[in-house]
């Protein structure tokens, strides 16, 4: 394996953008070449963000001999057929969250890539911000006391049309998959596994949630309270809760740079804040981790394992069972 991690952008949307933005940040990594349906498109995106070449198919980027991995960031149903032509065509691949429409269509790329040996992760690029590894390394030293709550929310107001493709099931619309899979993926991720759900929700007349809100059961004891909306702008805080105090990630949780430790005993209170910016716009921290994991020849990352993106759309498929959310893969 080269040094320097050859990457394809597949799809040129807003959030290929911003990832195809953040391998400028991102230290022995370079953009070898962007793909979109049509050549022109694709020669637009990658001549602006310096791409080495432009396909006008994505087969041709998963064909590409000078590419080692491919980052995925078309709309969610895509996911399953674009992740699995990469993974044919010999490619490491991170997949956009969520990471598929289903449990069934995750299984299906994590059991391709564990045959033809290759990296594969779901592209949760929160778990790799700087402040939220250190507001991990606080909780799991002890100074909260043993977790056992965490809260978390996520909503904003969609002033857009009932044909936009957060409304459209067809594009895998709806508040959960695009924003409570942070709040989920979060709770997953200090309290561990999740064994129990309950949900309910707002629905929309397109037929997707224009709200949800869900409590969660994790292995370990511990519970959380989760809620996603498209119909209100809340606070978006994260805040992890144990026997002597919380951490809380402010507004903006999921892109933060900082977070408050709060330790109380009796009528005694502590507060201190931990400041650890993020470099650039934050999605090279997670470009940084694949790069890492190739070079030592992991086909998964610790920190966003397999078991834990399986886990998670099996929570997701269940939320969505309760609250009556169907999309046409699941048929």
């Amino acid at each position: 394996m080269t040094q320097v991690i050859r990457w394809g952008i597949l799809g040129t949307g807003k959030i290929a953008k911003a990832f195809a933005t953040a391998l400028r940040d991102t230290p022995d990594a370079k953009l070898a070449a962007v793909a979109s349906r049509t050549v022109d498109s694709a020669t637009k995106f990658g001549q602006e963000y310096g791409a080495a070449r432009f396909h006008g198919s994505y087969q041709a980027l998963a064909d590409d001999p000078e590419v080692d991995v491919i980052y995925i960031g078309t709309p969610h149903p895509m996911h399953h057929e674009n992740a699995l032509m990469c993974l044919h065509g010999g490619k490491a691949v991170l997949v956009e969250k969520s990471f598929t429409m289903n449990r069934r269509q995750a299984e299906d790329i994590i059991n391709l890539a564990r045959a033809r040996n290759l990296f594969v992760m779901e592209a949760m690029w929160t778990r790799f911000m700087p402040a939220i590894v250190e507001a991990k390394r606080v909780v799991d030293s002890g100074e909260i006391g043993k977790p056992a709550h965490v809260s978390a929310d996520f909503g904003f107001t969609a002033e857009v049309g009932p044909e936009h493709r957060l409304f459209a099931p067809e594009l895998g619309g709806g508040a959960l998959l695009d924003l409570g899979i942070y709040p989920l993926s979060m709770s997953s991720f200090f309290l561990g596994a999740v064994t129990g759900v309950k949900a309910q929700a707002e629905m929309t007349a397109t037929g997707v949630d224009m709200q949800t809100a869900f409590t969660l059961k994790h292995e370990g004891g511990g519970v959380s309270s989760c809620a996603c909306s498209l119909r209100s702008r809340t606070p978006t805080e994260l805040t992890i809760s144990g026997t002597k105090g919380f951490v809380r990630l402010h507004d903006r949780f999921h892109n933060a740079d900082s977070f408050t430790v709060t330790l109380v005993d009796g009528a005694s209170r502590s507060e201190r804040v931990v400041t650890l910016p993020k470099s650039g716009n934050g999605y090279t921290h997670e470009a940084q981790e694949v790069g890492r994991c190739i070079r030592a020849g992991l086909i998964e990352s610790p920190v966003m394992p397999h078991a834990e993106t399986l886990s998670i759309m099996g929570t997701l498929d269940e939320i969505r069972a309760q609250i009556g959310l169907r999309y046409p893969a699941d048929a």
